[in-house]
């Protein structure tokens, strides 16, 4: 049986069918300013794979965040069945709200094949339960399945960006890949574009930062389960113009690079 706060979570991301290819998903507000973006791209992908045939996974995401979404009003996903060809899927998704879109993406979806190979190493890092007998930083938000465990080897100021940290969702889930995938895609978005504060000792939290997703992109690499612990290992090689851009590798237990992602997004200080 899974826990309350991650089938509230699944839920979310299941989206309700208004009509062929047009889909609503409920809010929820995580005391941030705007809609959380994470919700806005695992609602995307589920209303996407919800049209595309479950044969063909998503291989990739790439979205813009256009306008600050409200976490108390419900949004709107028009789905546009771009391309059926013979190996490969495309969808585009366009999230509205107040009638005007605040999110828009382009999802790719591609059947299994077999081909030339290779990845690099994970990272030699502490295992969570190592961690987590340790004094290792363990991060939850109150009501909400995720939660993060911090390595604590974020760069010191001056030094390249860097955060590495493990997370997972509390509880089983269901063998269905693409729960899984739109769940990922939720996930991705926590941590990423704070590693460009990194080295100059600002918290995401400051009032004179005005912080925000100007765009996500996600690729999926192996079939995935997000309901064990994940290596999410992230840097942030530029920041300059008021906007910083992140990158993260994903890896499970295994050590199997699973997914990929990048951001940029705002970094405004207001001085």
């Amino acid at each position: 049986m899974t826990p309350d706060a991650l089938n509230a979570l699944v839920d979310l991301l299941g989206l309700e069918a208004l009509e062929e290819n047009l889909f609503r998903g409920h809010s929820q507000d995580l005391g941030l300013p705007q809609l959380f973006g994470g919700q806005v791209l695992g609602q995307a992908l589920s209303a996407a794979s919800q049209t595309v045939a479950p044969a063909r996974r998503s291989h990739s995401l790439h979205g813009y965040f256009l306008r600050p979404g409200d976490p108390h009003r419900p949004v709107v996903y028009q789905v546009d069945a771009v391309r059926d060809g013979g190996s490969f899927t495309t969808r585009r998704v366009t999230a509205i709200q107040k009638g005007r879109p605040i999110f828009f993406c382009s999802a790719s979806f591609h059947g299994e094949e077999q081909s030339i190979a290779h990845q690099p190493a994970m990272p030699e890092v502490a295992s969570p339960e190592t961690l987590a007998d340790s004094d290792a930083r363990l991060e939850r938000f109150p009501g909400h399945p995720i939660e993060f465990l911090h390595l604590g080897d974020e760069a010191d100021t001056g030094q390249p960006a860097r955060k590495r940290l493990w997370f997972r969702l509390v509880g089983e889930l269901p063998d269905d890949q693409a729960l899984h995938r739109y769940l990922l895609a939720y996930s991705s978005d926590f941590n990423l574009l704070t590693t460009a504060l990194v080295p100059h000792g600002i918290d995401f939290r400051d009032p004179q930062l005005q912080i925000a997703s100007l765009d996500h992109a996600l690729w999926f690499h192996h079939d995935v389960r997000v309901d064990d612990w994940l290596l999410y290992d992230m840097d942030s090689p530029w920041a300059d113009g008021a906007r910083g851009f992140a990158r993260g590798s994903i890896y499970d237990r295994q050590g199997r690079l699973v997914a990929s992602s990048a951001q940029e997004g705002l970094t405004r200080l207001r001085r």
